[in-house]
């Protein structure tokens, strides 16, 4: 994908279960993980490190530094001469491709081909159904 002055794109992926819902922390799925974010035809891997930094590898293997956030429902990634977002309120899926629709209007299909283990809820908190 080739950066534009306005708009580059990530996506978001929907949770399928309540309890994973309340240990999640957005990104910690995926924190430091490789996504592969097709848009145009053209893929980048996109990596979101600790911190709120980010790493956006294109198919060449150019490395363009960025930053994001995730907050309010929303993923944002921003490289400084251009910033973008996203839906967000869920848990990437290993190996579930989701296409979404950006702030820019770009269409992207994310794939996280594994993911980190998200903790169980901390001792005192019950998982779903009340266990």
């Amino acid at each position: 994908m080739r950066l534009r002055s306005v708009c580059f794109a990530i996506a978001a992926i929907f949770l399928p279960s309540a309890a994973l819902a309340q240990a999640w922390i957005p990104t910690s799925e995926v924190e430091g993980l490789p996504l592969q974010v097709t848009t145009n035809g053209i893929t980048n891997t996109v990596y979101l490190d600790k911190g709120g930094s980010a790493r956006i590898v294109t198919p060449g293997g150019r490395t363009i530094s960025a930053s994001w956030t995730a907050a309010s429902g929303r993923l944002c990634l921003n490289t400084g001469a251009a910033s973008e977002c996203w839906p967000y309120a869920a848990p990437f899926q290993a190996n579930q491709p989701v296409t979404l629709v950006s702030s820019c209007q770009s269409s992207s299909t994310w794939l996280a081909q594994s993911v980190n283990s998200i903790p169980p809820p901390a001792s005192g908190q019950r998982g779903e159904r009340g266990r």
